[in-house]
């Protein structure tokens, strides 16, 4: 955390150095002012014969002028902390037919009061299981208490590899902002995913952060994608239909775009407030644009916000080229990754990554997760600075709030810190910035 540390200090000093400045410009005029008003107070004190003040009108003048110069030096400095405010993040949690469950167990290990989460399960899953879902949430005591959790009631119709991906995201993002929006990166994440770091270990670590960096993996050089995604023309069904079905070809193929840049990654991203918040108003008309060309594209949530944000002169320096994930690929990668068991164990820790993916559900190694890195109980949350409940024969913790700026980081924020050090390294952050 030292590099970080000293990073935030450098920030501070700097603003200090200003604020001390400012403060100087006011000493002069300070001064100027307390003889003025002992002048004043001076004529105030001077009588008639007869005893009256030959200046009565003085008195509430300097009794108003003199209060004022005392209160201003009792009231007590503003007192600087030395350490950074925490971040809040804000989750997207989406799952499909079958995951009611796994998205609950990902929210929980997931949660912290101070942070912000949308859930979704999509129009294949059942009514019942989406039924579920919002009364898990609405019952939930910690998530009434602090009000931070909301549940996309109308579902929309995701089809993997398409467009509805994208819109389902900007969906959830639109929410974060209108209804919770007080965040600073927006963190996408499935049903298959899982955190391998608390809370208080992540917010720890990104405090230190300037709070415009977006994780984002992403190239330029799309290789084989070119002749199999970049050319073809698909339409995804969920923009019309309300059945799920798989996208589908059109025999013509286009041409790389010349008005904008392709870049490609991960479909996992921490990406900033201000970035979000650039891609759902779409002020210079980019964000659109982008979007209308990646409605036929197939597996667009690995293209939309890379070609964006790379396009975009004020945010192309802002990106950490890293989607934050432990993902065991073939060489070369697959459609799909490995699903990650106990064996992997060893390698996602070695990793320093925050999260992990994919899992199968309810799969052991998410127990050993539990146990080892998180310190969760079964059906509970990962308990942080905030909980100051006792840990006896199976209690939550988290039971009892006490203060939730209070972060309490464990292994995991050194392992993150080392992570973070290495993308930010001039080998790895200017270079590969939007190549």
């Amino acid at each position: 955390m030292k590099k970080l540390k000293n990073y935030y200090m450098h920030l501070r000093h700097h603003h200090h150095h200003h604020h001390a400045a400012a403060e100087r410009k006011w000493v002069f005029p300070l001064a100027i002012g307390s003889l003025l008003s002992l002048f004043l107070l001076f004529l105030a004190t001077l009588t008639s014969p007869e005893g009256t003040p030959i200046l009565p009108f003085y008195r509430s003048i300097t009794a108003a002028s003199y209060s004022v110069f005392v209160e201003s030096k009792l009231r007590p400095l503003p007192v600087v902390s030395s350490l950074p405010p925490p971040p809040r993040l804000a989750y997207l949690v989406s799952g499909s037919k079958g995951d009611g469950a796994a998205v609950t167990r990902v929210l929980l290990a997931l949660y912290h009061p101070n942070n912000r989460y949308v859930v979704h399960l999509d129009l294949e899953s059942s009514p019942e299981e989406r039924s579920d879902l919002v009364r898990f949430v609405e019952g939930h005591a910690l998530f009434k208490r602090f009000g931070n959790v909301r549940v996309i009631k109308k579902a929309n119709l995701v089809t993997y590899r398409g467009p509805t991906m994208v819109a389902n995201t900007l969906h959830a993002a639109a929410i974060l902002l209108r209804e919770l929006g007080d965040w600073d990166w927006f963190i996408n994440l499935s049903a298959s995913d899982y955190p391998l770091v608390t809370q208080d270990d992540l917010l720890h670590t990104f405090s230190y952060l300037p709070r415009d960096l977006n994780f984002i993996d992403h190239t330029s050089d799309i290789g084989w994608k070119d002749h199999q995604r970049a050319r073809p023309i698909i339409v995804d069904p969920g923009l019309y239909m309300n059945k799920k079905q798989d996208v589908f070809w059109i025999t013509q193929r286009r041409s790389r775009p010349t008005a904008f840049k392709l870049f490609t990654g991960s479909a996992w991203m921490a990406l900033s407030k201000s970035f979000i918040d650039y891609c759902i108003w779409g002020w210079d008309n980019l964000p659109r644009t982008v979007l209308m060309y990646y409605s036929n594209f197939i597996s667009s949530p690995e293209g939309y916000f890379h070609t964006v944000i790379c396009n975009a002169q004020e945010f192309r320096n802002t990106t950490v080229n890293s989607d934050l994930h432990f993902i065991s690929w073939d060489n070369p990668p697959k459609q799909h990754p490995h699903y990650l068991t106990v064996d992997d164990m060893k390698g996602m820790v070695g990793s320093n990554a925050p999260f992990a993916r994919k899992f199968h559900r309810e799969d052991p190694v998410l127990d050993k997760i539990d146990a080892e890195l998180l310190s969760r109980g079964p059906g509970m949350t990962v308990p942080g600075g905030w909980c100051i409940g006792k840990r006896e024969n199976g209690t939550d913790p988290c039971s009892e709030v006490g203060d939730t700026n209070v972060l309490r980081p464990g292994p995991g924020s050194k392992r993150l810190e080392t992570l973070i050090n290495s993308l930010l390294s001039n080998e790895k952050f200017r270079p590969r910035q939007c190549m």
